[in-house]
């Protein structure tokens, strides 16, 4: 028996929440334009940090990346994204532990859930709050 016969493959599949009363409270707040206005720039940084943290990540620009990840969680929790913001901070917490496997691990669970959140908040935003 090969040791290929044993090899599994590890879903890393994990469904994404949305806090809505935190964008109910946007729109409450704002009204619908204010909120959308919003909603569309924290979505657009958060884009782009997400790629920042992920380009310092392979640069080996630690100092760096930190910063990129703790700013993300400020805009993630503005907009309800809070299992991206939870992340950004287990990355940041990486980072101090010097840990390199695990800010590798959990910089890719970042990515996974950025994109995943930044899907699931742009679908709803056809969905009346």
């Amino acid at each position: 028996m090969s040791n290929l016969e044993h090899v599994r493959v590890l879903s890393q599949d994990e469904p994404v929440r949305l806090d809505p009363d935190r964008l109910q409270e946007l729109y409450k707040q704002l009204g619908e334009a204010g909120a959308e206005d919003v909603v569309c720039r924290a979505m657009e940084e958060l884009a782009v940090r997400l790629s920042h943290t992920e380009r310092l990540f392979r640069q080996h620009k630690l100092v760096e990346m930190r910063k990129a990840a703790r700013s993300l969680t400020g805009i993630a929790d503005q907009i309800g994204m809070n299992d991206l913001s939870r992340v950004a901070g287990d990355v940041t917490r990486c980072i101090d532990a010097r840990d390199a496997v695990a800010l590798a691990a959990t910089l890719s669970r970042l990515l996974r859930i950025g994109e995943r959140s930044l899907t699931a908040i742009w679908d709803m935003q056809d969905v009346p709050v």
